[in-house]
C-alpha cells in the first residue's frame, strides 16, 4: 500500500507541514501546535522522556517515551489509549516539552502518564484514515437518534479513536441530559465504546471557526486553548458600553478579547477614586460620568440623569477635592484651565449617528431635464390655444 504524504503528513485536514511548522496558514487548523523557541538555539545534548502529543477537537496531553524513538514535530505515532491504541501527531519534543508539562502542573509521580509505542506504520495510518472517513457520517445518523429519543442536546462532531474501537461524541447542552439510553442504542449501532463529552458554546465556535467584528479569525479558533470566564465586570473596569450585541461574540457568550487588556487597566486604576463619590463646589454638585484611564482623566457633570456639558478633571485634582470635601470645605470649581492638558479640553470624538441620510447616494434626476420638461409643456399648451379646440 502507497500512503500519500498529504495524508501522512497533514492529518485530519490540518495545512500544517511535517516539521509542524504550520505551512504558512493563519493556523486555525493546527491552533494546538506549540511554538518550539529552542529549535534553532544550541544548547547542550539532553534527554528527555516526554512528548506532548496532539489529536482532535483540542484534546492534547503528554505521553512517555520509553523506547527512546527519535522524534520531532509533526511525526505521527501510535500512543496508548484504554482500550486499546490512537494516533496522534507530535506537536513538541525535546527539553520544552518537560518545561511545558511544569506549566500545565502534570507529575510523573503523580499522574499517570502513557506511552508512546512506535511511529505509525502504513497499517495503522491506513485504519486510522478508514476511521476519520466515519466520523462526519457517525456523527448525522447520532444527531438523528439523540432528536428521535427527544433530548435536548446537540452532536457538533465525533472523533474515532485510531484503531476504530472507540468513539467520542462531543455535545452541547444547557441543562444535564440523560443519555444512557443514547448510549445503549449508538453502542448497538456502530459496534464501537461509546465515549460522551460535553463542550461549552466557546469550544464549538472554535471548532466551526469564523470571522469576528475585528475583521480576523476568531482567536478560539486559531490560538487561543485555555477559556477563562469573562464577566460584565472585564467592560466595566475599560468603561466599555454594555450592548449586549457588541459585547458578544459568535458564540453568544462575551468576548474572550474583554480580558486581554483588563489586568492593565486595573493596575492603572489602582489610584483612582471611587466613582460613586459626589464633589461639592459652591455653586452645585458633579457626578461623574465617564473615566479616560489612561490619561487619568474623570469627566464629571452637574446633573446625575444627563451625561451633557462634561468637564474634564485630572486624577489628582479629583483627589485633591474629596480630601477637601471630608474637612467641610467647598470648592470655587472643579478645575483650573492650566491643570488640563491641551489636547483633551474638548471631548476628542462628536457622535454622528443619524446626521446623514440614509437616500444621500441615491440617484437624483438633473434639474435641467425637469426644466426642459416644463417647457416643452407650456409650448404645447400655447400650440394648442392659438389653434384652437379640434373639431
Amino acid at each position: 500500500m502507497i500512503i500519500k504524504p498529504s495524508v501522512a503528513e497533514t492529518p485530519r485536514g490540518s495545512c500544517g507541514t511535517s516539521d509542524g511548522s504550520g505551512g504558512g496558514c493563519s493556523g486555525g487548523c493546527n491552533k494546538l501546535d506549540t511554538t518550539d523557541y529552542l529549535q534553532d538555539v544550541p544548547l547542550a545534548p539532553t534527554i528527555t522522556d516526554f512528548v506532548e502529543i496532539r489529536f482532535k477537537n483540542t484534546r492534547k496531553t503528554f505521553f512517555k517515551n520509553v523506547n527512546g524513538i527519535p522524534l520531532k514535530a509533526g511525526d505521527v505515532v501510535a500512543v496508548e489509549a484504554s482500550p486499546g491504541h490512537d494516533i496522534g501527531v507530535v506537536s513538541l519534543a525535546g527539553e520544552l516539552a518537560r518545561e511545558q508539562m511544569r506549566h500545565y502542573g502534570f507529575s510523573e509521580e503523580r499522574d499517570e502518564i502513557k506511552k508512546i509505542y512506535r511511529k505509525a506504520k502504513p497499517v495503522d495510518l491506513e485504519k486510522w484514515n478508514e476511521a476519520i472517513a466515519l466520523e462526519e457520517q457517525t456523527m448525522l445518523k447520532a444527531r438523528k437518534i439523540a432528536a428521535d429519543l427527544n433530548l435536548d442536546m446537540k452532536i457538533g462532531d465525533v472523533e474515532y479513536q485510531g484503531d476504530k474501537t472507540k468513539a467520542i461524541f462531543y455535545y452541547i447542552a444547557d441543562d444535564r441530559v440523560d443519555f444512557r439510553q443514547l448510549i445503549r442504542v449508538l453502542a448497538e449501532e456502530f459496534r464501537v465504546r461509546i465515549e460522551m463529552r460535553q463542550i461549552g458554546a466557546r469550544q464549538e465556535a472554535g471548532r466551526i471557526g469564523g470571522i469576528g467584528s475585528c475583521g480576523r479569525e476568531l482567536c478560539c479558533s486559531t490560538w487561543l486553548t485555555d477559556f477563562v470566564s469573562v464577566s460584565t465586570n472585564s467592560a466595566r473596569h475599560q468603561e466599555v458600553s454594555l450592548n449586549p450585541q457588541k459585547l458578544a461574540g459568535q458564540c453568544g457568550k462575551l468576548k474572550c478579547c474583554l480580558n486581554y487588556e483588563l489586568s492593565g487597566y486595573l493596575d492603572a486604576r489602582k489610584s483612582f477614586p471611587d466613582t460613586s463619590i459626589v464633589l461639592e463646589t459652591k455653586e452645585t454638585s458633579a457626578y461623574h460620568q465617564k473615566t479616560d484611564v489612561y490619561r487619568r482623566m474623570m469627566w464629571y457633570s452637574f446633573d446625575r440623569d444627563f451625561a451633557g456639558n462634561m468637564v474634564a478633571v485630572p486624577v489628582e485634582r479629583v483627589l485633591e477635592i474629596i480630601e477637601l470635601n471630608k474637612k467641610g470645605i467647598k470648592v470655587e470649581k472643579l478645575f483650573e484651565a492650566t491643570d488640563i492638558p491641551g489636547d483633551i479640553k474638548e471631548l476628542d470624538f462628536r457622535n454622528e449617528v443619524g446626521s446623514d441620510s440614509l437616500t444621500r447616494f441615491d440617484d437624483k434626476k438633473p434639474l435641467r431635464k425637469k426644466k426642459k420638461k416644463r417647457k416643452n409643456k407650456n409650448i404645447n399648451r400655447n400650440n394648442n390655444k392659438a389653434n384652437g379646440p379640434n373639431k
